[in-house]
């Protein structure tokens, strides 16, 4: 049933027949799961996947009482479900793009396809306020986010760093728009500040504690096999040539001249972790875990990069 689409006779059937949120919930997981979807952006089930597309989109938490999934819903309101279940089938739009919301460090965002749907493990590094590397988190005062996008890790940053200013790049004037929403959104437009700068060229001489890069990094053999949902995002923030490295290696460069001496550059590979490896054998980069799944992580000081790239 993977490649037939959901039908207009199907949609009209289910706005007849369903009458109740967990109706609908029900529904949704039944026809996500027959339509062979990709879940990867914030959910990896049916079921959860319903719960994140139907309760937003009826304005609802999403710790919502179960006493409230028995209430019926509106004609209206079955025709926006069937519609936005119809594109989640029939054009394979992630979720978030459809109720332009998406959770990050148990935070929500505005999203849309000016951005890559937040879904870093950095999440669960900034909720540890990186700990044990970072020892005295009252002490950081200077923070870039690389490619912020959305600028979810910014925000989630500045909650964490009380006494921090978090300077938020990225090369996308379309991506900022999204990052100042939600920089408003957060009222945090006193410690967070977008910037438009490919790589560095857009900070000075500013010089940080911490640099947190989540850049593109999908290599092009992985580009191509990519599920169809991941074509809905933008391609700047995915792809970084051959082997997904390129704007790592603009970072690996220059990022000795903009840490302060006991800084801090922490950066996400994802599968290109391979590549970094065959790359620079000889780096004493730090490969972290995660409790919560997630790889691709490495850590580096301001030292070891004067070391082995210059200063």
């Amino acid at each position: 049933m993977s490649d037939i689409l959901l039908t207009d006779a199907q949609r009209e059937d289910a706005e007849h027949t369903l009458e109740t949120i967990n109706d609908w919930l029900r529904w949704a997981t039944s026809q996500f799961s027959g339509h062979g979807l990709f879940f990867g952006h914030g959910t990896d089930n049916a079921w959860d996947e319903a719960v994140a597309l139907v309760l937003p989109a009826l304005h609802l938490p999403m710790d919502a009482p179960n006493t409230l999934l028995s209430s019926r819903l509106t004609t209206a309101e079955k025709l926006h479900l069937s519609v936005l279940i119809a594109k989640r089938i029939n054009e394979r739009t992630p979720v978030a793009y459809l109720t332009n919301q998406a959770y990050f460090a148990g935070m929500p965002f505005y999203v849309d396809e000016r951005v890559l749907v937040p879904r870093s493990p950095f999440a669960e590094l900034i909720s540890q306020q990186f700990s044990p590397w970072v020892q005295e988190p009252e002490n950081v005062m200077r923070i870039l986010d690389m490619c912020t996008g959305s600028g979810c890790i910014a925000i989630a940053l500045a909650q964490a760093f009380e006494n921090a200013l978090v300077d938020a790049v990225d090369i996308s004037p379309d991506a900022l728009a999204v990052a100042d929403i939600n920089i408003q959104d957060y009222q945090l437009q006193d410690r967070v500040l977008p910037i438009l700068s490919d790589v560095f060229s857009g900070v000075g001489q500013e010089k940080y504690d911490l640099i947190i890069a989540n850049p593109p990094y999908v290599d092009a053999e992985d580009m191509s096999d990519l599920p169809q949902e991941f074509h809905h995002e933008p391609e700047l923030g995915l792809a970084s040539g051959e082997d997904g490295l390129d704007v790592t290696r603009q970072l690996l460069a220059n990022a000795a001249q903009h840490l302060t001496d006991n800084g801090l550059l922490f950066v996400e590979v994802g599968n290109s972790m391979v590549h970094m490896e065959a790359l620079y054998p000889e780096v004493p980069f730090t490969w972290l875990e995660f409790e919560q799944g997630g790889l691709g992580v490495f850590m580096i000081s301001k030292a070891d990069l004067d070391a082995h790239f210059g200063s």
